[in-house]
């Protein structure tokens, strides 16, 4: 990250002793130190106008639109012009839950070879990170509209969920497929800020409408 001039940091759940116990490379000590620590993904993208989740893909059924390197390097350069972005990646391990990804607008893979399509973590963020400055001459110039951040877009969803609960469209069952499907949905629509107030507007009219 240093490297590259990135210095956000974020973490999530982090395993204790690896974090704690953790040693940075010469002169980039104030990534780890500065680095924020998080329950959840939700409130780590909390502020951010789009979230991109990386992944091997392998065997894995998406549910996201999916964009090679280049091609999302693109996309993430011209929306750091209007928002902050959050790039997420997974355990070495595991790589990213559904839960986790629910949370994403699209996906973005490194093109890599089929017989050995996994990386190394570190690898794979710095991959990433210098493909997003390669380029840094070639951005688009800025868009008037603001896109609305992660936290906008989860009280979208809580209220969307409400009012099918309400209604009886979801059940109790089946409440926590419903939530993904529609936080993924709410991301796909890549909504702007004043649209999103409009909707939120909206819903809770809907919700008090059907509490009466």
């Amino acid at each position: 990250m240093s490297n590259f001039g990135f210095q956000t940091l974020r973490l999530v759940t982090p395993w204790e002793p690896s974090y704690l116990g953790a040693r940075s490379a010469v002169g980039a000590s104030l990534v780890l130190q500065n680095a924020e620590v998080f329950g959840s993904v939700a409130e780590a993208v909390a502020d951010c106008g789009l979230v991109v989740g990386t992944t091997a893909v392998g065997e894995r059924e998406l549910q996201h639109p999916l964009y090679v390197l280049e091609q999302g390097a693109a996309l993430v350069r011209n929306s750091l012009l209007q928002a902050p972005v959050a790039l997420l990646f997974g355990s070495e391990k595991f790589g990213l839950s559904n839960e986790d990804l629910s949370h994403c607008h699209w996906l973005l893979r490194i093109p890599t070879r089929a017989e050995h399509f996994s990386m190394n973590l570190g690898q794979a963020v710095a991959v990433c990170l210098y493909e997003l400055i390669r380029c840094n001459t070639e951005f688009s110039p800025a868009l008037p509209q603001t896109p609305a951040c992660a936290a906008e877009l989860a009280r979208l969803e809580l209220l969307l969920i409400e009012a099918l609960r309400t209604s009886g469209y979801v059940q109790q069952e089946g409440e926590a497929t419903a939530t993904e499907k529609v936080r993924r949905m709410l991301r796909r629509l890549s909504l702007e800020k004043f649209d999103a107030e409009v909707l939120l507007g909206m819903l809770r009219q809907i919700v008090w409408k059907l509490r009466r």
